[in-house]
C-alpha cells in the first residue's frame, strides 16, 4: 500500500514543497490575525479592500494573472526549470491564471449571496465544503491538470489527446485534488474568515506556491522520448 503511485506522487510532491507550505499556511494566518487584531496594518487592508471593491473583477483577474501567472513564471525560468517555448509558456500562465481569476473571484461573490458575507463558524465551512468538495474538486483540478498537461506537450492537442487515459483520471487528477485538499483546506478556512473584498488578496498569496507545486506534479508524469529520458519542457 506503501508503494502505491497515488501515494508516493503526493509524498514526492510535499518533500519538496512541504517548506514553503507551511510558510504559506502561516503567512495566510499571520494576515488574517493581522487584520482582525493590528490596527496599524488597518490601512494596507483598506487599502486593497478599497481597490477590489473599485475594479471588482477586473482586480481579481489582473492581480491572479500576476501571483499565478508572471511570478511563478518568473521563479521557473530563473531556476532554469523552464526552458523552452518561453513567450508561448509566458503567455499561457499569464491567461491561464486570469481566467483562474475570473472564475475564483465569481465563486466568492456567488458564495457570499448564497451563504453570506459574515465570518461566523457556520457560514466558513459551508464555504470551505462548497469550495473545495464542488469548485475545486469537480472543476478547477481537473481543468488546471489537462491544461498544464496541453502546455508540457507543447501546446499540441493531437500529443496531448494521447495522454487522456485511465492514468489521467485514476492518479494523476486524485493526486492534485488530494494535494490541493491538502493545502487550500487551512488556506480557504482563512480566507473565507476574511471580508469579501479581502478574499482574493489574501487568496493570491497562497496561489504562488499552489502553483508550483501543480507544475511540478504536472512534469512528474511527462511524457518520454524513445531513448527514456524526460521529454523537455
Amino acid at each position: 500500500m506503501s508503494n502505491h503511485p497515488l501515494l508516493y506522487n503526493i509524498r514526492a510532491a510535499f518533500k519538496e514543497n512541504l517548506i514553503p507550505a507551511i510558510f504559506l499556511q502561516f503567512l495566510a494566518l499571520f494576515v488574517c490575525i493581522s487584520y482582525f487584531y493590528w490596527p496599524a496594518a488597518k490601512p494596507v487592508f483598506l487599502f486593497f479592500a478599497a481597490l477590489k471593491e473599485t475594479y471588482g473583477a477586473v482586480y481579481a483577474i489582473l492581480s491572479t494573472s500576476l501571483f499565478g501567472g508572471a511570478i511563478p513564471f518568473a521563479y521557473l525560468w530563473l531556476s532554469k526549470k523552464i526552458q523552452h517555448n518561453l513567450p508561448g509558456q509566458f503567455v499561457f500562465y499569464l491567461l491561464m491564471w486570469a481566467m483562474m481569476g475570473a472564475f475564483v473571484d465569481a465563486l466568492y461573490n456567488f458564495q457570499a449571496q448564497l451563504f453570506g458575507s459574515d465570518a461566523s463558524l457556520a457560514t466558513i465551512v459551508k464555504k470551505v465544503l462548497f469550495d473545495q468538495c464542488l469548485f475545486t474538486a469537480l472543476f478547477s483540478c481537473p481543468l488546471l491538470t489537462v491544461m498544464y498537461l496541453w502546455k508540457d506537450q507543447g501546446f499540441s492537442w493531437q500529443r496531448t489527446k494521447t495522454h487522456l487515459t485511465k492514468e489521467l483520471f485514476t492518479l494523476k487528477i486524485p493526486t492534485v485534488i488530494l494535494t490541493n485538499w491538502v493545502i487550500w483546506f487551512p488556506a480557504v478556512s482563512v480566507v473565507y474568515a476574511m471580508p469579501t473584498p479581502l478574499q482574493i488578496p489574501l487568496f493570491n498569496l497562497v496561489l504562488c506556491f499552489f502553483v508550483l507545486l501543480l507544475s511540478m506534479l504536472s512534469k512528474r508524469s511527462a511524457d518520454t522520448t524513445a531513448d527514456g529520458k524526460l521529454a523537455p519542457v
